[in-house]
């Protein structure tokens, strides 16, 4: 039961939270805060435990529950973790402590109901992370989009009902399409083999021409192509983490957008991988395009929220390259990316989000000097502009030379094209360091540094980064047997694809 107490725990947490603030705003701090503190604190300890699987005999998962949920159609409480969804689950875990921490002072009216709908989010997206049912998986889909709108539309700033109705709009309609797929899947499995199933493992046993898998595919693929997100599917994301409050920015860049990714890897490649073979020159493509364009137009921003969610088109690009890559290296500083994006552009958020509080502005115009007065932000802020431009010795580094030197392995014109994009991050990185921070001092009043609770959360996030930087290795173990996994389905993929070229009729 250990993996339903993982959604269970934030679940709980939001209800309590929610009927706290009745009482005290405070308490629902203290209550959420102890929710997820518990969650990490269950993560660790399944990832200390990770190097002897708790189950017993052959088995991909580390862990794994099966309640029956509606058992005539075929759908249960399916969950399992390995590798992948582990580190996604700490992810979760420790970026959820810094959401409620970051919101401690700026969030003032509702409390209650903000920890409510911050908990639920949380608890939708560790529910994705973990679901080996379709059904399942859907439903926790669904389940995070509702409380990340209110998030938006209730303790956004100035544009928030515009920000919030758009991000709904754009995951929900690509939801159904996927909802259609999972459908379709599901009654295509029970044609062939007599047997109606959402289990994952059932699922990958169907056996589908390829017309039907390519369309199937594409269904999965638009819905995490919009979470991801990949252009020219990105536009609802600079709105979003625009209007968001603080926390919900640090989850939307560092949880949300990595349900994309992970639903790629878990879903999209193993159920189709015939298809995603042929599919993976366009998305390659895609993920030049990606980090080239968002690089471009982070520089051409002047709201300091808005050039940081336009790094993450340009960062998750890296994301979808190495993806389509394809390969052990590729697939490997994929994870790292995932990781290390999280951990320095969540700190980015935060750090924008005390500017904002203390100044209330985010155009960097009207900014400028500020080292001189906070120079505890200054710091901070330069350190991850560094990750974020992709400094040796931080996290996110070896996760962009792992991705480009798979997909060195794959095609050497995206590769050559994809670098350009590592000094479009230096310039937008220097740039917004340097029109926030140096030059003449702007601003009007005193200004505040960062306090004990900031440099807490700060001076966490630098370790994270850093260690990710110089010791990555748990990292890569922790993730490689699902990895391999995936590597031999491209194989296999391969493998078919050239027989099916020298077949009669086939193309040469």
């Amino acid at each position: 039961m250990i993996l339903a107490a993982l959604i269970l725990i934030p679940l709980v947490g939001g209800v309590l939270a929610w009927g706290a603030g009745r009482w005290h705003a405070h308490w629902s701090r203290w209550i959420a805060l102890v929710a997820m503190l518990a969650d990490l604190a269950v993560a660790l300890d399944l990832w200390a435990s990770s190097g002897a699987p708790l189950l017993s005999g052959p088995s991909p998962w580390l862990c794994s529950l099966q309640v029956p949920w509606i058992p005539e159609f075929g759908i249960s409480v399916s969950l399992a973790m390995d590798g992948l969804s582990l580190l996604l689950v700490l992810l979760t875990g420790f970026l959820g402590v810094l959401a409620v921490a970051c919101s401690w002072t700026e969030i003032q009216e509702r409390v209650g109901f903000f920890h409510f709908n911050l908990l639920w989010a949380l608890a939708g997206i560790l529910g994705v992370f973990l679901s080996v049912d379709l059904f399942l998986f859907y439903f926790c889909w669904e389940m995070m989009l509702v409380p990340m709108y209110f998030l938006i539309a209730i303790w956004g700033h100035e544009h928030r009902v515009y920000a919030s109705l758009k991000f709904f709009l754009f995951t929900q309609v690509s939801g159904l399409l996927m909802l259609v797929a999972i459908l379709a899947l599901y009654f295509l499995h029970g044609q062939i083999t007599g047997i109606y199933s959402f289990s994952y493992a059932d699922l990958l046993q169907t056996p589908l021409s390829p017309g039907t898998a390519w369309w199937l595919m594409l269904g999965f693929l638009f819905a995490f192509a919009v979470k991801l997100p990949v252009i020219p599917f990105h536009t609802w994301l600079p709105d979003a983490h625009t209007e968001a409050p603080t926390a919900g920015s640090v989850v939307l860049a560092g949880l949300l957008l990595k349900t994309g990714a992970y639903g790629l890897l878990r879903f999209v490649i193993p159920l189709f991988p015939q298809a995603s073979h042929a599919f993976a020159p366009i998305g390659m493509a895609l993920g030049v395009a990606g980090i080239l364009y968002g690089a471009l137009l982070a520089f051409g921003q002047t709201d300091l929220k808005r050039l940081v969610a336009y790094t993450s088109v340009s960062h998750m690009g890296f994301v979808f390259l190495g993806i389509y890559a394809w390969n052990p290296v590729a697939l490997q500083g994929v994870m790292m990316q995932i990781l290390a994006h999280g951990v320095s552009t969540g700190a980015l958020f935060i750090l924008v989000g005390a500017l904002q509080e203390r100044i209330h502005t985010r155009d960097m115009r009207q900014m400028g000097g500020l080292w001189s007065v906070v120079p505890r932000m200054g710091g901070v802020g330069l350190l991850f502009a560094l990750a974020s431009l992709g400094l040796p010795g931080l996290g996110n580094f070896v996760a962009e030379f792992l991705v480009l030197l798979g997909a060195f392995q794959a095609s050497v014109p995206a590769t050559a094209v994809a670098v350009v994009g590592l000094v479009g991050a230096a310039i937008y990185a220097l740039w917004m360091m340097q029109l926030t921070f140096y030059g003449p001092h702007r601003t009007v009043g005193p200004l505040s540094d960062f306090g004990r609770r900031e440099m807490a959360m700060m001076g966490t996030l630098i370790l994270v980064i850093v260690w990710l930087g110089l010791y990555p290795q748990p990292v890569l173990n922790t993730t490689a047997p699902a990895l391999a996994d995936l590597t031999l389905q491209h194989r296999r993929a391969d493998s078919a694809s050239v027989v099916a070229l020298s077949a009669p009729g086939g193309r040469p």
